[in-house]
């Protein structure tokens, strides 16, 4: 995969793991379709996704950090630079996919404290989604995690910490709802649209 796709000035980035680039199918692909859908049916109109920028957090998977609390210079070196761009383009969504890339935006935005990897398991990523959702604000960058990987079937599993046990949606269909909300609420603020 190039390091970096899309457009730098669109409002959705997504950020990954270069050791795991299917996320853009495997994880991305549902979650789009599940937005689209919600989209469509409320404005009849859909997302332009031909520009969404997407950026391999750093340039070589051999330095992505394994413990928890080693970052090393050229791990550093890549924040700044995403810094910079962040700085610049200021995108209204920055959708991270696992546990590096989370860990790697929030270094960007210099939110302490600094963490590990390994520090976010996939509940607590389920969590911090939910918080980014519940926090959104269309003025700002959004950080928005989700999950690398999803169970084989593709169902979300529910614990007592996240979907309320009447809910059946997948994994897919519920962060993408939620993403398409914020994206309906926010329409007049996002160039986003087919035209």
């Amino acid at each position: 995969m190039k390091r970096e796709l899309g457009e730098r000035a669109y409002p959705i980035w997504l950020l990954i793991n270069p050791k795991y680039p299917a996320v853009r199918h495997d994880i991305w692909r549902p979650v789009l379709d599940e937005i689209q859908d919600r989209v469509f049916r409320e404005l009849h109109t859909r997302i332009d996704t031909s520009n969404i920028y997407i950026r391999s957090a750093v340039s070589d998977g051999g330095i992505v950090p394994n413990t928890l609390n080693w970052w090393g210079k050229e791990v550093a070196k890549e924040i700044e630079f995403y810094r910079e761009i962040a700085h610049i383009h200021k995108p209204k969504m920055l959708i991270s996919f696992g546990a590096f890339p989370f860990e790697f935006a929030r270094r960007v935005y210099e939110v302490k404290p600094e963490k590990g990897p390994k520090a976010w398991s996939s509940s607590i990523l389920k969590d911090e989604f939910e918080n980014s959702m519940d926090n959104f604000d269309i003025n700002q960058t959004n950080r928005i995690p989700l999950l690398r990987r999803v169970i084989a079937t593709d169902k979300f599993i529910e614990t007592s910490n996240c979907l309320s046990q009447t809910d059946r949606e997948t994994y897919f269909q519920h962060v993408g709802s939620k993403i398409a909300e914020k994206i309906i609420a926010n329409k007049d603020y996002l160039d986003i649209w087919i035209k």
